[in-house]
């Protein structure tokens, strides 16, 4: 059942492997071999963990049911664990719906699938009796959303990496005032780029994996790069597409285009993947903030790190250039060979270009967009006049919808994707609705008090937990590695 190929070679594995070792031949990811061809009308009327199983066997993914079943236990924690991702079309156009992924422990769209992804990680740890170090880069959602679903898990050990200053207030202390002995948090002097480039590094290294296999412990990843997150994300928008048909009350195979916010790729990437396999949507639209690196390599075919800096923004979970699933699309769609090349000239030179037909290709599926931060806090107060608290990251893909609906027939659909609840970023909202400065928890009370609307009690109790975590690394991989091995 070998499902599985590296982005750069032939090298292929199962399901298992892939999220075991997501560090592929060639420095490459772990890539469906072949993507089945579904008839999604069929699937219409299943329920979220009926979805999951349906689309896990359409994949050749070598999981027992009743191990992914275990697993897809984990949204019971979630607000409805029957529509874990829930759609609102509440003063909203007639051409638009709001798909809330932030429904989880964490409040941010990570949990749809990280919560289930480690509770699978580990029962199949166990089942094959070994020990794993985690390694989690995060510009702020990842990290405290790993950290939920890996926490107090037998044969897991947790190393979690954030850019310290760069996380909002709420995301830093769902990490750092984490108690489980499992878990170890640390900040470091970078972005998130520096964080990633740091544990890619350590993934890739094989001194490194001598010394962990030394003290008995094999090396796995819970960022996107490993398929397993990917394999999850690809369920709620199938979903989402179903459930805004039914809102709209419209017949299957109406295009549905879904309007992600975009930093590292996977949430896209798993929209991608379901066009792929013939759900009917319409274009991918990618909704960029300043750091708008998708935006101009969807636009021109032109990747190119040169001389770029990282702008740190209202929306800091896309924070990124350097985009890991893009590599997955153009594995799919031009070759390993023609990915090799490519990927091996961004390590060279930072940059690649696509020719005119590869570009061609590419606006088969996406079209890319960004929003200015001034454009983004406008759009925040703009819907808070309509009783409608969008987090920031959630305003990118707003903006989008509305330059978009400019030039648009009143014919066309649009899922926008919420990917984080607005208490995660409460101090920028205060700014945008009125103009107020205040920490994060003032601001959080002060739109309660304006609105009306709590924030859940996990988020409250976090200013009364003690701080368990508070180390600062550069982003040196040779300091890291040297504190994992101390604590391992």
């Amino acid at each position: 059942m070998n499902a599985f190929t590296s982005s750069r070679d032939n090298t292929q594995a199962t399901f298992t492997h892939a999220i075991f070792h997501p560090n592929a031949s060639n420095s490459g990811l772990w890539c469906p071999k072949s993507l089945p061809q579904i008839d999604f009308q069929a699937l219409a009327n299943q329920s979220y963990t009926e979805l999951v199983h349906s689309i896990f066997t359409a994949l050749n993914l070598d999981i027992s049911p009743d191990i992914l079943d275990s697993a897809l236990s984990s949204y019971k924690s979630f607000d409805d664990s029957s529509n874990p991702a829930p759609i609102t079309t509440h003063n909203l156009p007639d051409n638009l719906a709001i798909l809330e992924l932030y429904h989880g422990s964490s409040r941010a769209f990570k949990d749809m699938a990280l919560a289930p992804f480690g509770a699978l990680f580990s029962t199949l740890a166990k089942k094959h009796n070994k020990k794993y170090l985690i390694l989690a880069a995060t510009s702020g959602d990842t990290g405290p959303a790993t950290l939920d679903s890996f926490e107090d898990k037998e044969n897991i050990s947790v190393i979690c990496l954030y850019p310290k200053g760069g996380t909002s207030d709420v995301q830093e202390l769902q990490m750092i005032t984490k108690e489980a002995k499992n878990l170890h948090i640390f900040g470091i002097n970078g972005n998130f780029d520096d964080a990633q480039s740091a544990l890619k590094s350590l993934i890739h290294n094989p001194d490194f994996q001598k010394e962990l296999e030394a003290k008995d412990f094999s090396l796995s990843v819970a960022n996107s790069i490993n398929f397993g997150r990917i394999a999850f994300q690809i369920i709620y928008h199938i979903w989402g597409y179903f459930c805004y048909l039914k809102a709209r009350n419209l017949s299957y195979g109406t295009p549905l285009s879904p309007i992600i916010p975009s930093g590292n790729f996977g949430n896209a990437l798993g929209a991608f993947y379901a066009k792929r396999m013939g759900l009917p949507l319409g274009k991918i639209i990618i909704a960029s903030n300043p750091n708008h690196i998708l935006t101009d390599f969807i636009s021109t075919g032109t990747y190119d790190l040169r001389g770029r800096k990282l702008i740190l923004t209202h929306s800091p979970a896309m924070d990124i250039l350097k985009s890991s699933n893009v590599e997955r699309v153009l594995f799919e769609l031009f070759g390993f060979e023609r990915t090799k090349e490519l990927m091996q000239n961004l390590d060279s030179t930072q940059t690649y270009s696509l020719s005119p037909n590869e570009l061609a290709t590419i606006h088969e599926y996406f079209q890319a967009l960004f929003c200015p931060d001034e454009a983004c806090l406008e759009v925040i107060k703009n819907y808070a006049k309509k009783s409608l608290l969008l987090d920031p990251h959630t305003a990118n893909a707003i903006y989008a919808y509305e330059e978009l609906n400019k030039n648009t027939n009143s014919t066309e659909h649009f899922l926008a994707y919420s990917t984080a609840q607005w208490c995660k970023f409460a101090p920028t909202m205060l700014k945008a609705i009125t103009g107020e400065r205040a920490k994060d928890f003032e601001a959080i009370q002060k739109i309660e008090s304006t609105f009306k609307k709590k924030a859940p009690s996990t988020i409250h109790s976090l200013l009364s937990k003690p701080i368990k975590h508070s180390h600062v690394l550069s982003s040196s991989p040779d300091e890291i590695r040297s504190e994992i091995i101390k604590i391992l």
